[in-house]
């Protein structure tokens, strides 16, 4: 027989624990449990299960206690066991673990097939976890490996790019300017033969610098101190040969000043993108935000195909070399305050009002 004793409140709307499991929240998963006295079901607070009369709601403080009252668990969420979510964090991390053990990269099916899932739904969990694909991962982890060989091994740039686990050196060289961000014998050297050319202005934030390389603008920074924009670029460039911008380069800083001061301007630079797959999709995310529009961290990771990345894409907002031209002013927090930015908060705010002033 079900008892109908309750472990709180006589009425659950009152309880703040029923809030939770309207909300289906996974973050409550462990710390109660709820039966339904017309179904003699108990579940954990993120069960997808159609949602009960509150006045039909139990609450309990561990699976046993729900048993002992007469509840049997649901088949859906399992309130006993693990949560569905740390199942999955659990399947994705040894699908990593397979991944990185391997020379040459898996195939979707194997991948899923070590899993034990179907290649679909293990596609749709790994870049939901992750914010990648398998095999973005992959890629990644092998651009990571064919780095440490060319900075430590004393063998060939082939071997190195064989021992990384690419089938042919034709295969990696097709991507390696994206991979390393230079051919890999400057890589190897350290950046060593690669010419940056760079200008420093000023606009209304402060100073700016822009530095390019062959392939485009590789770097906009802004500060208050011009020194301290040029120690920057050294810093990432440490290698490379600096070169000290002539008249004609001096146009295109003018340009990307333009960015700054006419907000919504059609300025067409061309850029030199380095980063990470991951890093490389939310920039291309944040330069489709309008001027005068704002979008929030949260809305970026689900416009990427990954809603439950939102730190990794405040992480990338954070990592962008490139102000104005890539957006990432323009990403706010989800209550529409103005978070961090990596060229100071009152610069962001002052793009913000200026861009929605414009449009």
């Amino acid at each position: 027989m079900i008892s109908k004793a309750n472990s709180a409140s006589s009425n659950p709307e009152h309880d703040p624990r029923w809030a939770r499991v309207m909300s289906r929240d996974k973050g409550a998963d462990g710390m109660f449990w709820y039966s339904v006295v017309t179904t003699g079901i108990f579940c954990r607070p993120s069960c997808p299960s159609r949602m009960a009369d509150p006045k039909n709601v139990r609450f309990h403080d561990s699976p046993a206690e729900a048993r002992a009252a007469g509840f049997r668990p649901c088949k859906r969420c399992q309130p006993e066991g693990a949560s569905l979510d740390v199942q999955n964090s659990a399947i994705v991390a040894k699908a990593c673990k397979l991944i990185e053990s391997r020379s040459e990269p898996m195939s979707l099916e194997d991948l899923a097939g070590a899993v034990e899932l179907s290649p679909h739904y293990f596609h749709r969990m790994f870049k939901a976890k992750t914010g990648v694909t398998p095999k973005e991962y992959a890629s990644a982890h092998q651009a990571a490996r064919v780095r440490r060989h060319l900075e430590s091994g004393p063998s060939s740039i082939t071997q190195a790019i064989y021992d990384a686990g690419y089938n042919s050196n034709g295969r990696f060289y097709e991507n390696a300017a994206a991979i390393l961000g230079m051919t890999p014998k400057q890589f190897r050297r350290g950046g060593q033969d690669e010419e940056i050319r760079f200008a420093v202005g000023q606009c209304s934030l402060g100073a700016i610098l822009v530095a390019s390389s062959k392939k485009g603008v590789v770097s906009i920074l802004i500060d208050s101190e011009p020194d301290a924009l040029v120690r920057t670029l050294q810093d990432r460039f440490p290698n490379a040969k600096l070169v000290g911008a002539d008249e004609e380069y001096e146009q295109l800083v003018a340009r990307v000043v333009g960015l700054v001061e006419l907000p919504g301007a059609d300025v067409d630079l061309p850029l030199d993108v380095r980063g990470t797959a991951f890093q490389r999709r939310v920039w291309q995310a944040l330069r489709k935000i309008p001027a005068g529009k704002t979008a929030s961290y949260a809305d970026i990771a689900r416009r990427i195909g990954a809603p439950k990345a939102v730190r990794a894409v405040a992480g990338a907002c954070a990592a962008n070399n490139l102000a104005v031209a890539i957006p990432c002013h323009r990403v706010i927090r989800r209550d529409g305050g103005v978070s961090g930015y990596r060229w100071g908060i009152e610069r962001k705010r002052a793009l913000l009002e200026r861009e929605a002033a414009s449009v």
